[in-house]
């Protein structure tokens, strides 16, 4: 799926009000359903201001989905990503953010590599169980 430039307005807008965004303009921004937006909104991973039945989307909710999105593709539970984007509001603030979040991509990619090595392992089983295989059918047929 192509992801399109964010839907800011082409001209300038000099009145200091902030753009906002419908959740059918996230949804394609970001390449997800109406759906996975409203399971983030019930989970308290974003909170779009309502406007009566209406949902509208500031910068920070679009920040938010951004970052929930990339901890989701990198494997991250999103208990953990609600951890790691909240922590910005909260004491220590961004600094604190980042550091953890830095323990966390240790921790994540640790598990990553061991997972590599577990599927190498495999895959070279598989190579040997392959050959043992090819040569006891080839003993049969002859």
């Amino acid at each position: 799926m192509t992801r399109r430039a964010a839907p800011e307005a082409s001209i300038p807008d000099t009145s200091g009000v902030e753009p906002t965004w419908t959740i059918a303009e996230v949804a394609e921004e970001f390449g997800v359903t109406h759906r996975t937006i409203r399971h983030y909104e019930e989970l308290g991973l974003i909170s779009p201001e309502r406007r009566g039945l209406q949902r509208v989307y500031h910068r920070r909710d679009r920040t938010r989905l951004a970052l929930i999105l990339r901890g989701r593709r990198l494997g991250f539970p999103l208990e953990e990503i609600r951890t790691i984007v909240n922590m910005y509001d909260e004491p220590p603030g961004e600094q604190g953010q980042l550091s953890y979040l830095l323990g966390q991509i240790d921790d994540r990619r640790r598990d990553l590599e061991q997972r590599r090595r577990d599927i190498e392992d495999s895959l070279t089983e598989l190579d040997d169980l392959e050959r043992r295989c090819r040569e006891d059918l080839r003993r049969l047929r002859s």
